[in-house]
């Protein structure tokens, strides 16, 4: 079992925001020595998502803000015994990372061997773990086409630019701000708030999600209160 988890984070070279992920470098074989995803074996007297977040706080000291099934990968060579592996994938806010990384070093119990890699410029990773990481930021780009998934990577108040930005950092693409900002407002699921973001430029006014909206599509698990409104487009199509 392994974990794909996103978070945000500014690139030194131009402060742009990056969709990075932490992974583990292997200290024994198979692959010893090359980067992986956090992840470890099922206990026999726990559940899929009870494992997935005891692994995931084992290897990497983290919690995620969301987390879901992702995939399962069993190609007969992606190891040199036979190991079928379930995937995950989680979100979660940079302000989170940072709380959690300084808690465990204030503790002295910080995991070993954890660095962050910009998800678009990985190294050879051990297994079949590139692939797994290409598919997972395909699933991140198509649900966030549909659904408010981008929340898992936002504070709980933002402006309308901090939100394209999470936006144009998954899609891999500059979004138009007046397009954006119309469809947005649009869609049902922001609700202005009365803060404001002040800085060099003109204050900027917060937005919550609306909590009646589902987080991400949940398909068939969905409650008929949850389930993503018929007919609503997806902000993908709308913006192409």
């Amino acid at each position: 079992m392994s974990t794909v988890i996103f978070t945000l984070r500014r690139r030194a070279e131009d402060d742009s925001a990056a969709v990075v992920l932490p992974l583990v470098r292997r200290t024994r074989d198979p692959h010893a020595g090359l980067w992986a995803l956090p992840g470890g074996w099922l206990d026999a007297t726990e559940g899929l998502d009870a494992a997935a977040s005891r692994t995931l706080g084992e290897t990497t000291g983290l919690s995620p803000s969301y987390l879901e099934q992702l995939y399962a990968f069993g190609d007969v060579d992606r190891s040199p015994t036979r190991v079928v592996s379930i995937i995950y994938w989680a979100l979660l806010r940079s302000a989170e990372v940072d709380a959690q990384v300084a808690a465990h070093a204030a503790a002295g119990d910080a995991p070993e061997n954890v660095a962050w890699f910009d998800a678009a410029h990985l190294p050879i990773l051990a297994f079949d773990h590139n692939q797994i990481v290409e598919y997972a930021l395909w699933r991140l780009r198509n649900k966030a086409g549909y659904s408010r998934i981008a929340h898992g990577l936002l504070a709980d108040e933002f402006t309308l630019a901090e939100l394209r930005e999470v936006y144009e950092s998954i899609l891999g693409r500059k979004l138009d701000p007046a397009n954006f900002r119309r469809q947005v407002e649009n869609s049902g699921t922001l609700i202005p708030t009365d803060g404001f973001r002040t800085g060099s430029h003109r204050p900027a006014r917060l937005y919550r999600y609306n909590q009646d909206v589902e987080l991400a599509e949940r398909g068939p698990l969905a409650t008929p209160s949850s389930a993503r409104p018929a007919g609503r487009a997806s902000f993908e199509s709308r913006t192409k």
